[in-house]
């Protein structure tokens, strides 16, 4: 069965080759289900057509989009409750199997028992609009009466990157998610500083065009693992390791 490309492209080859984003979807006669991702990379086209393939295979005909346009969407990836202000249908895991935790990171060494410590002190944060990588890390400084000046921000365009300034002595601390960063903790010397409360908002909310249709797909999704496929993981924050609904997590 074939796949075809949402790109005005003649030839496989010329997909590869153009600049837009690449949604994969069903063939014309098959009803679809449109997924849209809130990506935090713009290369997508090998996640897009591994993904596709992927749900295909669990009885889920998709098209998968880039954009953040809600008109014939079922399904999309955000990190921050949507207008309709229902809970997340599907929520991202982290490594250790739990809903994520934002963190501050800091050198076992550098003697920063606490955040207060912090202030004056270079940071490392990721950009983007996951909340793990910047707004809740600086509320959790803003608590404590700690403000960053601009110029002792770093900002990363990825969580391994924010911490890579901080093994190199670039910064005081870095930002991270707990799980993710676990796995590093004893090997480099790191510490968890600090530790917020569970984030369920990062997820897949259900759009304007949902149907029951799209249960296949949510279940599909809710199988979906890192270890698995890591390039079909590349669209997502390098923190999320699975989704699962909040009553199964």
């Amino acid at each position: 069965m074939g796949y075809s490309f949402s790109c005005a492209c003649a030839s496989a080859l010329a997909v590869l080759m153009c600049g837009m984003p690449v949604a994969i979807a069903a063939e014309e006669s098959e009803p679809v289900v449109v997924l849209s991702i809130d990506s935090v990379t713009r290369v997508t086209d090998v996640a897009a057509y591994r993904l596709s393939r992927y749900l295909r295979g669990q009885g889920c005909a998709a098209e998968i989009r880039f954009d953040n346009e809600p008109g014939e969407v079922a399904l999309m990836f955000r990190y921050t409750v949507q207008a309709e202000r229902k809970p997340a249908v599907l929520s991202a895991t982290s490594l250790d199997g739990h809903w994520p935790r934002p963190a501050w990171i800091t050198r076992r060494t550098s003697g920063v028992p606490a955040l207060s410590e912090l202030e004056g002190r270079d940071l490392a944060t990721v950009a983007g609009q996951d909340p793990l990588g910047s707004t809740l890390p600086h509320a959790a400084l803003e608590a404590v009466g700690v403000h960053p000046k601009p110029e002792a921000i770093y900002e990363s365009g990825d969580f391994s990157s924010a911490l890579g300034l901080l093994l190199h002595n670039n910064t005081h601390a870095a930002v991270s998610e707990a799980g993710f960063v676990g796995q590093f903790l004893e090997s480099r010397d790191l510490v968890i500083t600090w530790q917020g409360d569970p984030v369920t908002t990062v997820g897949w909310y259900r759009g304007k065009a949902w149907s029951k249709q799209a249960l296949a797909c949510e279940e599909a999704l809710g199988q979906l693992e890192r270890v698995a496929d890591k390039q079909m993981f590349a669209v997502f924050p390098e923190w999320v390791h699975g989704f699962a609904r909040i009553d199964d997590e």
